[in-house]
């Protein structure tokens, strides 16, 4: 967004007030990135602000010919995978059922335009796809979330990532599918 790049110019400037706008912009979705991959609320929380703070302090690294989401998701990508080194996460198999446990992060409410039954079976598949999510993983998991659920395209998710774009394609797939085959096995 140019809209992004201004805030960031402007922050670099001096101006507080741009960077807590660039703060306002992106908190949101970013914790609901970071919760996805976390599994812990609070965890998710402290790495929003830990992201932000990182951001601050290199936002002058930030290049403008690239989106300022896409510099931020790194950063927050950074982030989560130096936590999975400290508490040293393995790195489970595909054929493996089982993930990391945690308390669920935040979870988005329920359209209230829909029918009662077709809400419920809504957050009852929200539910199986989350349970899920925390069974695939840890790459595979921030994968999906960055293309499923936060919405990036290949292209930028090979940036945050730093990999090729048919790396990712082919990771994001393989995610969907084991996924997919997760929720088959489980009812």
């Amino acid at each position: 967004m140019s809209e992004d790049r201004e805030l960031v110019k402007h922050a670099l400037q001096g101006d507080r007030n741009a960077f807590e706008m660039l703060v306002l912009r992106h908190q949101q979705p970013l914790f609901n990135y970071l919760g996805r991959l976390v599994g812990e609320r609070e965890t998710a929380l402290d790495f929003t602000q830990e992201v932000f703070l990182r951001a601050f302090a290199k936002l002058e690294s930030f290049r403008p010919e690239y989106k300022f989401t896409t510099w931020l998701y790194r950063i927050a990508s950074n982030c989560v995978i130096d936590h999975w080194r400290k508490k040293n996460i393995p790195c489970l198999s595909l054929d493996r059922s089982s993930g990391p446990d945690g308390e669920d992060a935040q979870r988005q409410a329920v359209d209230p335009s829909l029918s009662v039954v077709a809400g419920l079976e809504q957050a009852e598949l929200r539910e199986r796809i989350e349970r899920g999510l925390e069974r695939l993983p840890p790459e595979l998991r921030e994968l999906f979330v960055l293309r499923h659920v936060s919405g990036f395209s290949y292209d930028e998710i090979a940036a945050i990532k730093g990999q090729p774009s048919g790396t990712v394609k082919s990771r994001v797939f393989q995610a969907k599918e084991t996924l997919r085959r997760m929720m088959e096995e489980t009812p």
